[in-house]
């Protein structure tokens, strides 16, 4: 038997429990559904209960388990789905009250890929209007609440995703991130992720009716957030398989060659005219310290022109969506979002006609000298923000917490820009809450910077057990 409850274990350590017949699918699922009934009130991180539908799915995986084996590695998993994408006969909101009449009539690309690995939807997770918020709040279902305090955000926009999984609702949780939206909820929940690279995992929504502009394209990718580094793996290898939907999909295996050894690190503190917390940088320090005694040569050095494509990155963006979602936003957005787009774009400037042609053009060379930067340091260790995390409404409280949130996220959007992956550990606990790093790399080694994550988690320890431990 288990020292933890079903619900508590990693997706990896309860698979395996279930290939080895010690645990039943059924019972599985039946603990975390009944631990989700329990939590999600106070939390309001998954928002359509699928959790009858779940034991009865479980059920069938048992009675298949019993006839040919395991449907596939994540066989009796629970996972959770984040409301911005489709699952067939359920709504497709993304956070918009008019939308919640959006049914799909098919699986996307992640739903199918986590079906084939074995995996069972619980529910579906909270996400703020048109998911383009640091935090997770709407009209439609409420704000979600951090399992921290009720103080914190738990991050956006994929917060109900980091709530839901860090308070035990799923040992795995679909998210997505056009401008941090996997890494700002890891950040402030203290989860594990990684951000894949462009052409990663295939995204598509069969209920769409156009098809998104070239930068959301490009930028925004699917992917996982998990309570521990070998889950994210575990996630991410499941949804790597390819789907023709997505022209942007590469069909190619999540590991990639052996490097012969340890990569070099560099290391940068350097946050620009933005000021780094002490704890950040202490959160800074010891990651820097956990790779060097894993084996790591750790060496500071400055990302070339970073500063420059994190502007032209976010400026670029919401020229974009200024064009493409512009309407949609003033006709069917919150008084509130109205209000933090107008901040928005009184911030960053949105790129136009000419110029946001030249800003895309751009981006090859902010990619070319990040490649060429991967060529001496295959990985690179930042700060993702220059401050531990932030009040649930920051983002909303005018320009200055417009900046504070998103303007401030340099070494987030910059990685959305180039298509370049990066994952997010915490390695420091501050003030009652966690404090994250970010690790990046070049394009398709998500596994290289899971390594470097792994081996900080190993000596900081999981965030999730200090939660768990509060309940006794």
């Amino acid at each position: 038997m288990s020292e933890f409850p079903l619900w508590q274990l990693s997706a990896c350590d309860l698979a395996a429990k279930i290939a080895a017949g010690e645990v039943s699918s059924t019972d599985a699922v039946t603990q975390t559904v009944e631990r989700m009934r329990a939590v999600n009130p106070k939390l309001n991180a998954v928002v359509d209960d699928l959790g009858d539908e779940a034991i009865a799915q479980a059920r069938s995986h048992d009675e298949q388990m019993a006839k040919s084996g395991a449907i596939g590695p994540l066989h009796g998993v629970p996972v959770t789905i984040k409301e911005n994408i489709d699952q067939t006969g359920r709504a497709t909101p993304n956070g918009v009250e008019a939308y919640k009449a959006i049914i799909a009539p098919d699986d996307s690309p992640v739903v199918r890929n986590f079906k084939k690995a074995g995996a069972i939807v619980i529910g579906r997770t909270n996400t703020p209007e048109f998911s383009f918020r640091a935090t997770t709040a709407n009209e439609l279902h409420g704000r979600t609440f951090s399992p921290w305090n009720d103080w914190a955000s738990s991050g956006g926009s994929s917060g109900g995703a980091s709530s839901a999984v860090m308070a035990g609702m799923g040992s795995i949780a679909h998210g997505n991130d056009i401008g941090g939206s996997l890494r700002y909820p890891a950040a402030a929940t203290g989860s594990a992720t990684v951000k894949p690279g462009l052409g990663r995992v295939p995204a598509w929504n069969p209920s769409q009716t156009a098809e998104r502009g070239l930068l959301a394209q490009i930028m925004s990718v699917q992917g996982v957030i998990a309570r521990e580094v070998k889950d994210v793996r575990a996630g991410m290898r499941a949804l790597v398989e390819y789907d023709p939907h997505d022209p942007w999909m590469v069909p190619m295996p999540f590991d990639g060659p052996a490097l012969g050894g340890r990569p070099k690190v560099a290391f940068t503190k350097n946050m620009y005219e933005f000021e780094l917390h002490p704890a950040v940088e202490q959160a800074l320090d010891t990651a820097r310290d956990c790779l060097v005694e894993a084996g790591y040569e750790v060496v500071e050095a400055d990302m070339p022109d970073l500063r420059e494509c994190a502007r032209d990155g976010v400026r670029a963006l919401f020229g974009e969506v200024k064009v493409m979602l512009g309407d949609e936003i003033i006709k069917h957005g919150s008084d509130t979002l109205k209000k933090i787009f107008a901040d928005y774009y009184e911030v960053f400037d949105p790129h136009e006609g000419k110029d946001l042609l030249l800003a895309m053009a751009r981006r090859n060379h902010y990619h070319r000298q990040f490649n060429l930067m991967f060529q001496d340091y295959p990985l690179v260790l930042t700060p993702f923000l220059p401050t531990p995390t932030y009040e649930w409404d920051r983002d909303a409280q005018g320009i200055e917490g417009v900046r504070e949130t998103l303007e401030a996220g340099i070494y987030s959007i910059a990685f959305n820009y180039t298509g370049l992956p990066g994952g997010i550990i915490s390695a420091n606990y501050n003030d009652g809450l966690p404090v994250g790093v970010q690790i990046v790399g070049p394009r398709f080694r998500e596994d290289l910077i899971l390594d470097a994550c792994e081996e900080i988690e190993s000596r900081v320890g999981v965030m999730a057990r200090q939660l768990f431990a509060r309940e006794g």
